[in-house]
Parts: C-alpha cells; sequence; structure tokens
C-alpha cells in the first residue's frame, strides 16, 4: 500500500529500496531502468528474457534496487488494464523485503510505458493492493491516491454485483423455462 507519496531526485531521496520496471525482453538500456543500468546496475540493461512477475535485486552502496519484471515491449506490452494492477501486485508482493518501506518511481509513466500501453492509474492502484509500505517517488497527492483507488474499488465492486445480480435473473428465468416447458 502506499503509504506516503515523497517529491525530488529518487536517487537523493535516502531511499534503502528502489523499485522500478523492467520489461521480459530483457532489453532495459532506457528510461529509468537505463539510468539504474548507466549508474549503479550495468548487467540490467540486456538480462535476458525473464518471466512477468519476478523480481531481480542488488544491492549497491546502502541502496537495494529492485527491478520489476512487469510488461513487455510489444504492443500492448502491460496487458490489459486489470492484468496490470495484478501484476504490479504481484511484483510489489515478491519483493524480498520486510518491515521496510520500498521507494517506486512512477511505473509506466515515461516514454517506453506510454508507448507500450501502460496504465498509470492501475499501476499505482497495484502497488496500493500490494502487502508492501510503497512511499511513491513522483509528483501526486497521497490523499488524491486514495480518493480515486477507492472509487475505482467501489466501481469494480458495482460491476461484480450486477454481473453477478445477471447471472442469477439468467438462472432463475432458465430454470422458470425448464418448468413452463
Amino acid at each position: 500500500m502506499i503509504t506516503k507519496c515523497i517529491p525530488g531526485d529518487i536517487f537523493k531521496s535516502g531511499a534503502k529500496h528502489i523499485a522500478f520496471a523492467i520489461n521480459t525482453d530483457g532489453y532495459n538500456d532506457a528510461g529509468f531502468a537505463g539510468d539504474v543500468s548507466r549508474d549503479y546496475w550495468p548487467e540490467i540493461a540486456n538480462c535476458g528474457y525473464h518471466e512477468l512477475g519476478k523480481v531481480l535485486s542488488k544491492t549497491v552502496g546502502d541502496v537495494t534496487f529492485h527491478a520489476l519484471v512487469c510488461h513487455s515491449l510489444k504492443k500492448d506490452g502491460w496487458g490489459t488494464p486489470e492484468e496490470q494492477r495484478e501484476t504490479i501486485k504481484k511484483c510489489f508482493n515478491n519483493i524480498p523485503v520486510e518491515g521496510e518501506p520500498i521507494t517506486s518511481i512512477a511505473i509506466g509513466t515515461g516514454f517506453v510505458g506510454r508507448l507500450s500501453g501502460a496504465r498509470a492509474d492501475q499501476i499505482i492502484f497495484g502497488m496500493m493492493d500490494s502487502d508492501k509500505e510503497v512511499y511513491l517517488s513522483a509528483g501526486f497527492d497521497l490523499e488524491e491516491i486514495k480518493e480515486c483507488y477507492a472509487e475505482e474499488n467501489d466501481r469494480i465492486a458495482k460491476e461484480e454485483a450486477a454481473k453477478a445480480k445477471s447471472t442469477e435473473e439468467k438462472g432463475k428465468a432458465k430454470t422458470k423455462n425448464r418448468k413452463n416447458g
């Protein structure tokens, strides 16, 4: 769950754990992953294929970087909005850290993310769904995030209730037709 939004340069934030996105294809020399690969973790730039949902971690000095394998470079490589939310939740829950906050960039908001279909709202909701304490390093307002998150969860609950009611009504209609037929 996102518990704090922090402004400024994530590298100068004092964060002990920094989470960022990488792709299943293993080509991570652009965007934030590219910055990490150039300055801290050269092996991540061309690390080969990794399965969606996996987390790679490396400690450099006092900071542990957590590369979240959460998309591919293909068109629509982030999947559906629901898949994006679930994948980010899974990735954060797979980070091997307990009892310490994980500071994350605003995953999916950069050029590569937008180009391949990232939905920043669903990615943020995935962070909110996770079991980890997440600090979001971006120009977001925490109260606004919580409000949007609650609205989205209400929308989903209403959709699910409508589907359940529709299924129930269809079942009753079939039963009635069988009795009358």
